[in-house]
């Protein structure tokens, strides 16, 4: 499929591109303008506000090239079978409670924050088994599985406000601090306090994932702002489950980003006519909730309980889910 995009935004909302298709349209949500898109237009896929998701009514069936009745449609682009990822803290200082110091290297295993406990714990869930309802061309399936194979901690300062060219060279510069390239790894690129990561953070999105071209790979990623910096805007919390605020804010959107870029790495897979990928639909509910340490909950990961928004099945009629099947 050839598509035609065009990028925009308009009073802080973010307006559809527009694809073009012979037989049926379809649509992928704009990368906002103020970020750096030079390398390839529309190569980023955010996640919304809470205050932009409200009035996207996100959990509707969306319209397609009809192969089946789930409201998610396939266009033909990979799919991440077996998804790995990896982890870069950009900061002079731990980001997280327990996480790994400034300036050192090591395995998922040695990540001792609860972000790095929700990476290792998230995949063979039964979360994270809804993935397995998405599938390419050959009807190789998503499997419930994620390797958190590595991280790099940069002690470098990255800046109050960070584009997305400067994200994406952050990427390569871990090539060569201790994280090698794998096509099957989404990069996840953290930033604390005060960084405004992508230049849109909090006003038009809490974190986002996409894709670029280096040395002629293509290198998947998200970037990871501080949620806790918008509690209103990129929260869902009702105190802390883990009685670690900012952790427990990070992983919801660090969901999203994951189960999206597993189904639609490249942008061109999994998506509906209005170009909501499969946490878009779900984005910002959380289905039924329990009490955990005085605090909102919706499922329990490893033995840790967390809060974290439902995703699509892309089975039977489709629909919301905490769980599959």
């Amino acid at each position: 499929m050839r598509l035609r995009v065009t990028l925009a935004v308009m009073g802080g909302a973010l307006l559809a591109v527009a694809c073009s298709d012979s037989s049926n349209p379809i649509t992928q949500p704009a990368a906002p303008s103020f970020l750096d898109v030079a390398n390839s237009p529309g190569h980023i896929h955010v996640m919304p506000t809470r205050a932009v998701a409200l009035g996207l009514d996100q959990a509707k069936p969306g319209g397609g090239a009809k192969v089946n009745n789930t409201g998610i449609f396939y266009h033909g682009g990979p799919i991440l079978a077996a998804t790995k990822v990896a982890a870069i803290y950009w900061g002079t200082s731990p980001i997280y409670n327990g996480g790994p110091a400034a300036g050192t290297t090591g395995t998922g295993s040695a990540d001792g924050s609860l972000v790095g406990f929700f990476l290792r714990n998230l995949g063979g869930s039964p979360y994270f088994n809804i993935n397995t309802t998405y599938y390419d061309g050959n009807t190789v399936h998503v499997s419930n599985s994620i390797a958190y194979t590595g991280f790099w901690a940069d002690n470098s300062n990255p800046g109050s406000t960070v584009s997305d060219a400067a994200i994406q060279a952050e990427v390569v510069k871990a090539f060569a601090n201790g994280l090698p390239y794998d096509a099957s790894t989404v990069y996840l690129v953290f930033s604390g306090s005060g960084v405004n990561l992508g230049g849109g953070f909090g006003s038009q999105y809490c974190a986002y994932h996409g894709h670029f071209t280096s040395s002629g790979r293509d290198v998947k990623y998200a970037a990871q702002p501080y949620n806790a910096d918008f509690v209103s805007g990129c929260t869902a919390l009702s105190g802390s489950p883990n009685g670690d605020f900012a952790a427990d804010a990070e992983v919801n959107t660090l969901a999203h980003e994951i189960e999206e870029a597993a189904t639609d790495p490249d942008l061109n897979a999994w998506y509906d006519r209005r170009g909501y990928e499969n946490a878009d639909k779900c984005a910002w509910t959380f289905g039924t909730t329990y009490t955990a340490n005085g605090a909102k909950a919706n499922m329990n990961l490893g033995g840790k309980d967390f809060l974290i928004q439902r995703n699509w099945v892309n089975a039977g009629s489709g629909g919301c889910a905490l769980k599959y099947p």
